[in-house]
């Protein structure tokens, strides 16, 4: 059983997962409320990925509600505002706006995980990318893990992770369509004793997200055989409902592969009425 690793998913809030008085469950429990979502989720995981902070810093009442509603051994992942990694592509003049979801992230305490620096594939890996990379990188506190997505290929070199490892942050690996999944895995082993952050993404094209679209039992495989294989500090992992179709089928499946022991609807609708 692997246990330094905490398996989730890429947000909570989903209509779809909740199952329907006709038919098998999806994930929550019929009539589940978009309030005790997050409760119940953390029925099942012990971490979550928050994909809303990518569009604007929280509210304080809002983190210190995910922090009320989770178990004391539960874990964020927070997605550092686009506006510093998209719109001002990690300009010095987005500073102020690091500082402030800082402030705000810092709230969890000992719930934050990491913070996520995901780049968009314009991010080239240039010179002058180079040193606002380089600069930012200097300007991170010290009191939080920060784990940096490049989704542009030319970056996966020496003086990145080099650079990376100069401010104790992490290279995310991710399975997805930007970087090929070979110079990811290639990665896994040079993480060995830091804490890892692992993303699954996939295409776009699925419009519902209550079942398993494309099974990817054989790609799960492949990473589940390079992580069992990690000792690391601790190791996130976190799956996008576009992966499959279900994120909470998909993270069930990889607990599985990992030894740990899955909950699913079925789980949950057994429990009766838990909010």
């Amino acid at each position: 059983m692997k246990k330094d690793i905490r398996i989730g998913c890429q947000g909570w809030n989903y209509a779809d997962w909740v199952s329907k008085t006709v038919g098998p469950g999806v994930f929550y429990p019929v009539g589940t409320k978009p309030s005790d979502m997050l409760g119940v989720y953390s029925l099942g995981f012990d971490t979550v990925e928050v994909d809303s902070t990518f569009y604007a810093i929280p509210t304080e009442s809002a983190v210190e509600g995910w922090y009320r509603k989770t178990p004391d051994s539960f874990t964020f992942a927070l997605k550092l505002p686009r506006e510093v990694t998209h719109e001002r592509a990690l300009h010095s003049e987005s500073f102020p706006i690091l500082a402030a979801f800082c402030d705000r992230a810092r709230i969890l305490k000992e719930k934050l995980f990491a913070v996520l620096v995901q780049l968009p594939p314009s991010f080239e890996a240039n010179r002058e990318n180079a040193k606002r990379l380089r600069v930012f990188l200097a300007s991170l506190p010290d009191d939080i893990h920060f784990s940096v997505e490049f989704r542009h290929r030319d970056w996966m070199v020496d003086w990145t992770f080099d650079e990376l490892d100069s401010r104790g942050a992490s290279l995310c690996l991710v399975e997805g369509g930007w970087i090929p999944r070979e110079k990811m895995l290639e990665r896994v082993t040079s993480a060995e004793g830091k804490r890892v952050y692992v993303r699954f993404m996939g295409e776009r094209d699925i419009e519902r997200f209550d079942r398993v679209h494309r099974p990817m039992d054989g790609n799960l495989a492949v990473w589940a055989d390079e992580l069992l294989k990690l000792k690391s500090a601790e190791t996130g992992v976190y799956f996008s409902n576009f992966y499959e179709g279900l994120a909470t089928a998909s993270a069930n499946k990889f607990k599985r592969l990992m030894g740990q022991e899955a909950i699913g609807a079925d789980d949950l609708e057994s429990q009766g009425k838990l909010f």
